[in-house]
């Protein structure tokens, strides 16, 4: 489905490559490290894929493009040093590389930068539908601080969470694709629909790979989940589902972030059936997502966002 899209994608390229110029060097040398570093570019694409279906050819789609690209990049280098991750796309992050302090100050200028650009869009609709969405995610970030090793979390505080922090930028650049073209009510929410369904999915199926997945695939550590203390929904799952013991087990890792037990956490994962489980979660999103793409016209770019949520279950890295 990227091909529909892909030199659309180039001239995003292109309009990050100028907005991330800066007079001071290491601003630059900071962000085009980890954007250098490459990722799905879901957000772009999607906001991309939405404005195609709905008929929108304008220049402004590449201008937000980038700036949700900018939105999501800023808040990978925040989270990596609240994680203290030191791998990220088969990389070190830029806080192993350049600092703490250097990667949160550029995490700042790209989040400012990204509002600079937003201006460009004439439209207080627009710097609405951004405002809230930077401010959801850092709600939903301080609320995943607030529950780390906590192993009382359930299902709906865990959607909350991701809800928030992952699936709201999703939403909104969906939703931006239908306000660019101007879209009926009907049309946008279905759109903002589409959005926050796919990015629930692809987050619920994020958290199923820390437990099923390849590091060399994923360019990542994987445990890093349950070393940093993240109930997410194959740990829940497994504790409701699990003896006594095995509920135990999950516990005292969640709560102690015990890492070094988790081929033992893996085995109660798959024992008790919560790898499925949370795959079942994961495709009644992308479902939920293919129901409100089916409600825009009958054209191929919107054949490409079913297939998006379609392929989404196909993800291993």
């Amino acid at each position: 489905m990227l091909a529909l899209i892909a030199g659309d994608m180039h001239e995003v390229d292109r309009q990050i490559a100028r907005r991330l110029d800066s007079s001071v060097p290491l601003v630059g040398e900071v962000s085009r490290y980890i954007i250098a570093a490459g990722g799905k570019r879901l957000r772009p694409a999607l906001l991309l894929l939405t404005c195609g279906a709905l008929g929108y050819a304008g220049a402004q789609r590449f201008n937000l493009a980038a700036v949700v690209e900018f939105i999501h990049t800023a808040t990978l280098l925040h989270d990596d040093v609240v994680d203290e991750s030191t791998l990220r796309r088969g990389r070190a992050t830029a806080n192993e590389s350049f600092g703490n302090p250097a990667s949160v100050l550029v995490g700042d200028f790209l989040y400012s930068r990204a509002f600079q650009m937003m201006v460009d869009a004439s439209s207080m609709r627009v710097m609405e539908i951004l405002a809230d969405a930077t401010n959801v995610i850092a709600e939903g970030e301080v609320l995943q601080l607030m529950n780390m090793h906590d192993a009382s979390l359930d299902e709906a505080g865990y959607l909350r969470v991701i809800r928030s922090k992952t699936a709201k930028l999703f939403e909104a650049s969906a939703r931006l694709g239908a306000v660019l073209a101007g879209a009926a009510p009907e049309i946008e929410q279905a759109c903002a629909d589409y959005g926050q369904a796919l990015g629930t999915a692809f987050q619920v199926i994020d958290d199923l790979l820390d437990y099923d997945g390849d590091a060399a695939e994923m360019g990542k550590n994987l445990g890093d989940d349950l070393r940093e203390g993240k109930a997410t929904l194959p740990l829940i799952v497994a504790m409701q589902r699990g003896s006594a013991d095995q509920q135990r087990v999950v516990r005292r890792a969640i709560e102690t972030g015990a890492a070094q037990e988790l081929d033992h956490i893996v085995t109660i994962v798959r024992d008790t059936g919560a790898l499925d489980a949370t795959r079942q979660a994961a495709a009644a999103e992308a479902q939920r997502a293919i129901a409100a793409a089916r409600q825009l016209p009958d054209n191929p770019y919107r054949d490409g966002l079913l297939e998006l949520a379609a392929q989404l279950l196909e993800r291993r890295s």
